[in-house]
Formats: structure tokens, C-alpha cells, sequence
């Protein structure tokens, strides 16, 4: 057997594009948490009309619209409290990363039950509103669950 394949005979490729797509959404969502922390002390709403000048948006669109709605009835305690929900998503996300890419078999339990524990806050997203980027995310949540369940039982197995 080759010293880089695991017994288990699974790609070890796809453990790493798991761990990957993990770390690379923390260190975006570390980028978020920072971004709402340097809000703080703004002005939200004239922030985002400043960027909306910037990129030439039309502030008559209907998405722009409900950003700057929101914009304007965004409180500080919303902002600290979406900035410490994010560094603790990101810090979920990232030791998952790690302890998936250094091939640690608590971290495949622990991405199951976090990853699996948010597939239902999902569906309910996606009962209130069906959009392709809700239904991709759930798509690739589901598949990271049933590939990692998958492999958990059969490095289960192959050590009996």
C-alpha cells in the first residue's frame, strides 16, 4: 500500500478539498468580521451610499434598495454582535480545516455533526426562500456529510 493513501483506499484528494473549502471560508469570514468591526464607528448607511457612488450602482434597483433600508436601521449592538458570530463561525470553520487537512479523526466526527447540525437551519432557509446559491450550499453541505459518514464507517470497519 502507498505510504500517501489511506487504508480506508478513499481519494485523499477529496478530504483535502474538504478541508480547503473549510479554510478558505474562515479566513472570508475572518475578512467579514473585520470589515463589521471597522463599521463600528461609521455611519452604515453612508458607507454603503459611498460604495454604491463608487461601483456606479443604481440606487433604484431593487436590491440596492433593500441594502440601503437595511443600512439605515443597522444599530451598533447589530454590528458587534454580526462581527462575534462571525469569528466564531470562522473559528469553527478553521479548526475543522486544520484538523481535516492534518488528517485527525476527531475532526471528520466533529465537521459531521457541525456541518450535519446546520443542514436543517438550511432547509428552513430554504422553505422561507428558494434561491440557487441556498440550494448549492445545502447541496455541498449534504455531500461533505455523506462523504465524511461514509468514510468514518469504513475506517470503523477496516479496523475490526
Amino acid at each position: 500500500m502507498a505510504a500517501s493513501q489511506p487504508a480506508t483506499g478513499q481519494n485523499p484528494r477529496t478530504l483535502l478539498a474538504i478541508a480547503l473549502f473549510k479554510l478558505v471560508k474562515g479566513i472570508l469570514l475572518i475578512a467579514v468580521g473585520i470589515g463589521a468591526l471597522k463599521l463600528l464607528h461609521k455611519d452604515v448607511a453612508q458607507t454603503v451610499l459611498h460604495w454604491i457612488d463608487v461601483l456606479r450602482v443604481d440606487p433604484n434597483n431593487r436590491f440596492i434598495h433593500g441594502l440601503l433600508n437595511r443600512a439605515f436601521t443597522i444599530s451598533p449592538k447589530q454590528i458587534e454582535a454580526t462581527s462575534i458570530g462571525t469569528f466564531v463561525y470562522a473559528g469553527l470553520l478553521l479548526t475543522e480545516g486544520t484538523g481535516l487537512l492534518l488528517h485527525k479523526r476527531w475532526a471528520e466526527y466533529f465537521t459531521i455533526i457541525t456541518t450535519g447540525g446546520l443542514v436543517p437551519l438550511e432547509l428552513y432557509e430554504l422553505r422561507e426562500h428558494v434561491t440557487a446559491a441556498k440550494i448549492g450550499v445545502l447541496v455541498v453541505n449534504v455531500a461533505i456529510v455523506v462523504y465524511l459518514v461514509a468514510r468514518v464507517r469504513k475506517k470503523k470497519f477496516s479496523v475490526a
